[in-house]
């Protein structure tokens, strides 16, 4: 008897269908795997053998053939195991009568017939809700993962012979209840902008960083803050819409680094050490090209600490992800598209001991040693940062005064009024915020006065910047102009955007 079963494999963000075919007939027992099975799959053969005999059926006899279709296309993991067993029951006739049609099922089988839960399964229920399946089998481990899928009906099982009970409708199972997405505000471990003591002009680089989407470098001597006011960036972004929070949920739930909540609630900080590889970074593996970390940044913030302690290979690694937004990723496995629209934020010190350009501090590099430490930063890379910020050491008055500063809360009511009005200007376009604006949206959007145009041409000419800087200094311009609820973009938004500018040589 031939069974059919779906289920469904992984290949970057999307799910692919795959069809178990099951054929047991008379002959030399024998069990056969055909259709590009990897290891994984190839295992789930003793697997599904003990999970079928300890849940108290009988495995069935004779010559076993199941084929993966399409049998063209690799299937890795151990997300099979269930449809499987399924398939193996039914081709051995103990679901007569079950209706089986329709209904996808993933899961990885133990050899007592649990079924544990698998990676990357909010992707795959998505991508087969939209090829038109409605009724899921999932592991009782993914329910709370899976429950934030509309439009379904999810049965989450914990075992095969539950499984089994409900095919057959001796045993009722309810579908999960819609989840509700609600939004976290990140805590940052206690960050808040209002006990960072002075440095005015960083925190309101972070403001306008924030505020259209740009990266950010903080350049200065060691203990000025500069890791604070990173960490204090999260408190101020604004909340994540149910879409946002899917589509970097998927990421997390192929890289297998989803919480107890089921679903990403607060935008991503990450922070790699700076030994971190060019994989580490970008994604990768032997067999599952997984995302890196620019792709688990993905909606929030990449935070290099010490920026040219990096190999110059990982930085230069960024560049193409910084322009476009997503990355791709080939190996011996396959290739693999994975979103990678982050905002950078970066930090160094202004030279080996850190004290070039201190009001207060002795360097004691040579000149030789700040231009080798400083070109460990490439000019192409440097070019795609909108706002370099220099942050000096803040007074000892200013450090001991009780007076608090401006709160994350009140810097995060301006961006939340900015983000606002992108949201107006892009509506029906694919760009979110001011930074992922192109050519076309530039000049329709970023007009600028005589005057304007008079600041910007100087700027051009003096500090010698690209055409790519030139239009990085619109979009930041763009953004202050959001932050003072400004249709056009006045000389002092031009002003302001150009001082941002001022570390572009390092040299």
């Amino acid at each position: 008897m031939i069974a059919k079963i779906v289920c469904y494999a992984l290949q970057g963000l999307e799910g692919v269908p795959v069809e178990v075919e099951t054929d047991v007939s008379r002959g030399i027992p024998s069990y056969e795997m055909v259709g590009l099975p990897d290891a994984a799959v190839k295992e789930s053969r003793e697997r599904v053998r003990s999970a079928i005999k300890n849940s108290g059926f009988a495995f069935p006899m004779g010559k076993i053939t199941i084929n993966f279709a399409p049998a063209d296309r690799k299937k890795e993991g151990a997300s099979f195991d269930l449809a499987v067993a399924v398939s193996l029951l039914k081709a051995g006739e103990q679901l007569v009568g079950a209706d089986t049609q329709g209904t996808v099922f993933l899961g990885e089988l133990a050899l007592d017939g649990a079924v544990r839960p698998v990676t990357g399964l909010l992707p795959v229920l998505i991508s087969a809700r939209a090829h038109g399946y409605t009724r899921f089998v999932v592991p009782a481990g993914n329910a709370k993962e899976a429950a934030f899928l509309r439009g379904a009906q999810i049965y989450p099982v914990s075992t095969l012979a539950e499984t089994v009970r409900f095919l057959l409708g001796a045993e009722a199972i309810t579908p999960l209840a819609p989840e509700t997405f609600v939004p976290h505000m990140h805590a940052g471990q206690g960050a808040d902008l209002k006990f960072v003591k002075g440095q005015p002009v960083a925190r309101r680089a972070l403001e306008v960083a924030v505020a259209g989407g740009h990266n950010l470098l903080l350049m200065g001597p060691p203990g000025t803050g500069k890791t604070m006011l990173a960490r204090c960036i999260p408190t101020v972004m604004p909340d994540l819409t149910f879409a946002e929070a899917l589509e970097i949920t998927k990421i997390h739930s192929v890289a297998g680094t989803l919480g107890e909540e089921g679903i990403i609630s607060e935008r991503p900080f990450r922070t790699p050490h700076h030994t971190a590889t060019t994989v580490a970074m970008c994604g990768g593996g032997n067999r599952v090209v997984h995302p890196g970390e620019i792709s688990l940044a993905h909606g929030g913030v990449l935070f290099l600490d010490e920026l040219p302690e990096y190999k110059r290979s990982t930085l230069e690694a960024l560049r193409q992800p910084l322009e476009d937004g997503r990355i791709t990723v080939s190996r011996a496995g396959g290739s693999v598209t994975y979103p990678a629209r982050f905002m950078l934020c970066a930090s160094m010190n202004p030279c080996p001991c850190g004290n070039y350009g201190s009001a207060d501090k002795v360097c004691t590099c040579s000149p030789a040693e700040i231009r080798r430490y400083r070109r460990k930063i490439s000019g192409p890379l440097l070019d795609r940062i909108d706002l370099q910020v220099e942050v000096d050491n803040v007074p000892y008055d200013a450090l001991a005064s009780d007076a608090e500063q401006e709160s994350s809360e009140r810097v995060r009511e301006r961006v939340n009024m900015a983000r606002a009005i992108q949201s107006v200007r892009f509506e029906g376009l694919p760009q979110r915020t001011n930074a992922e604006m192109g050519e076309r949206e530039l000049t329709a959007f970023c007009r600028l006065s005589g005057e304007g145009e008079r600041i910007l041409r100087d700027a051009f000419e003096r500090m010698k910047l690209s055409a790519r800087a030139r239009s990085r200094i619109l979009k930041v311009s763009r953004t202050i102009a959001d932050l003072a609820a400004s249709e056009e973009i006045l000389p002092a938004h031009v002003y302001e955007a150009v001082s941002y500018r001022l570390g572009d040589s390092l040299e």
